[in-house]
């Protein structure tokens, strides 16, 4: 095996000599450029940006992922403007064919697997290579096995895990390529393992092998009876007892995070606090690695609108007020376009956008429905409301709230509920906000990212003390508004009552009276909050962290 890719796919660059290891980076989503939709959310924005500073870092990094012939979903609204789900095909001609064409063994079936190559200088990224199964050599389930980004069927996803891995570990092998770490952000590539525990060992693949965890939440540390993955081929051949012995499993339950954790050299978590709830997490587990953390971040490069920026490079407020009406006014207009609603940009206006789940609470600050009320009628201190974000397709609990939000928008016409959310809404949401509202129950957010590209473009931080924003109010205290930490062990109804207290409390009493009393104050806020949210939060920084923290022994 050589340690140098094939000349067609080499880096562009000569390596910096602080990031000369080289790293195979696996992960299920990368949310790069509008174009490429292969992410469903902040996983993948994350990738993209880690993706992107690894280029302009001149990092010795590879990206492995599945190119996905729907992507997540596109979300549009139908007939009666709740939310619905569409499933299109996606064309990419700016991706390259490798004439990389290999097979794994699926359920007992030999599976296809081809890999595209989106190169270095198309959107400025590391060499990223993106595997399929929608060949013609495969029937139809085969080929599905790509089509949707985390299939809801079990079997499936398992099957789409399996191509990350036993796949990305058989694409290396057929670019005779020897990486020195490679790197598994989340465990969705974990079958790559069974590829090289026997022909490494456990001590040289434990030498190589570090892991990222993500999320706390019980969804995102997947569990399955080991058999099922034995009769799927999940284990590459390998007896049951060589995987017991491989992986210290014992029973019938096969935790992928727990596994990882037990074969990695070193893990982190991806924000401070995540680290030490990861810590605590799996602390009374046997044979785990050391968990760190590496707090995430996003790409200034990308995400920073110039003009914004060069105000505040300026410290000239009056360019700073100026350009952020502007880009209020852009996002406003998608606003009219999508639900005929004409937003002013000189009001007010907070934006609560992510993906829907339970814990992250969208529909908080309308639970109380009298005080919702006199905020979304107060003409004292007026107030616009935008929500965005794309539940997963088969969350109906998250669909419904989707759903209530769109309903309770029609009895006002300074609230509105947008569809698509993708990168380029997502950046109009976070360039058009004047607050971007976070409310995640604490301890659940792992890190959360969409905060800090809203910094970026002249946007406050309102969320409760969770993630990144715990370690950004230890910077820049005066940048941000937190809600004060309660008690996360209470019962959810507690949690959510005093929450959404202190909610009202801060936005009645302090965003709106300095808003609207003190708009020069407002600003000097704002640039505040931009000059100190870089560089610690731009992926830049991440990436070097990576490195430093991880990748070198």
């Amino acid at each position: 095996m050589s340690n140098k890719l094939p000349q067609a796919f080499r880096h562009p660059y000569a390596f910096n000599p602080n990031f000369e290891t080289s790293v195979a980076y696996f992960c299920m989503e990368y949310a790069i450029d509008q174009s490429l939709k292969i992410y469903s959310g902040g996983l993948g924005f994350l990738a993209g940006s880690h993706m992107r500073s690894a280029f302009d870092q001149k990092q010795n990094l590879i990206g492995i992922g599945i190119l996905w012939k729907y992507g997540y979903y596109d979300q549009f609204k139908k007939e009666d403007r709740k939310m619905g789900v569409l499933f299109q095909e996606k064309l990419y001609h700016f991706l390259e064919d490798t004439n990389i064409k290999f097979t794994i063994k699926i359920a007992g079936n030999d599976v296809w697997v081809k890999a595209y190559y989106l190169n270095p200088k198309t959107f400025g990224t590391a060499p990223l290579f993106l595997l399929s199964t929608d060949v013609p050599e495969n029937d139809y389930l085969a080929r599905s096995t790509t089509f949707k980004l985390y299939d809801s069927d079990p079997k499936a996803k398992i099957a789409q895990c399996m191509v990350l891995g036993l796949g990305g570990a058989k694409l290396l092998e057929e670019l005779n390529y020897d990486t020195e770490v490679y790197h598994f952000n989340e465990a969705h590539a974990l079958s790559a393992v069974f590829n090289w525990l026997p022909k490494m060992g456990k001590e040289k693949l434990k030498e190589k092998l570090v892991f990222t965890t993500h999320t706390p939440e019980e969804a995102g540390n997947e569990k399955h009876d080991l058999n099922i993955l034995r009769e799927l081929g999940f284990f590459n051949g390998l007896p049951t007892e060589r995987v017991r012995e491989f992986t210290n499993t014992d029973g019938f339950e096969f935790n992928h995070s727990l596994v990882a954790l037990k074969l990695a050299r070193k893990a982190n978590g991806v924000s401070k606090l995540h680290g030490e709830v990861a810590q605590e997490m799996w602390a009374h587990y046997e044979g785990i690695c050391p968990i760190t953390h590496i707090t995430n971040a996003q790409n200034k490069k990308y995400w920073a609108d110039e003009r914004i920026e060069k105000a505040r490079q300026d410290n000239d407020l009056n360019a700073l007020k100026a350009r952020k009406r502007e880009m209020k006014q852009y996002l406003f207009d998608e606003v009219a376009n999508q639900t005929g609603k004409l937003f002013n940009p000189d009001v007010f206006t907070m934006v609560w956008a992510r993906r829907f789940a339970e814990y992250k609470r969208a529909d908080l600050i309308t639970r109380d429905a009298e005080r919702f009320e006199e905020l979304m009628k107060n003409s004292k201190y007026p107030v616009q409301i935008i929500f965005a974000g794309k539940p997963y397709p088969m969350d109906y609990n998250a669909i419904r709230t989707y759903d209530f939000l769109v309903e309770l928008s029609h009895k006002y016409k300074n609230m509105s509920v947008l569809a698509g959310y993708e990168l380029h809404l997502s950046n109009k949401l976070k360039d058009g906000s004047d607050v971007w509202l976070n409310n995640p129950r604490v301890t659940r957010e792992a890190s959360g990212t969409s905060g800090m590209t809203a910094a970026m473009n002249g946007s406050i931080n309102f969320s409760t003390n969770d993630g990144w924003i715990r370690e950004f109010e230890e910077i820049s205290p005066e940048s941000v508004y937190t809600l004060p930490i309660i008690d996360h062990t209470l019962p959810h109804y507690d949690q959510d009552k005093m929450d959404l207290a202190n909610l009202y409390k801060i936005l009645e009493n302090e965003i709106l009276p300095l808003y609207y009393g003190d708009n020069d104050a407002w600003f000097r806020k704002v640039h505040k909050s931009m000059s100190d949210v870089v560089p610690f939060f731009d992926s830049d920084r991440m990436a070097s962290d990576y490195y430093t923290k991880l990748y070198n022994i």
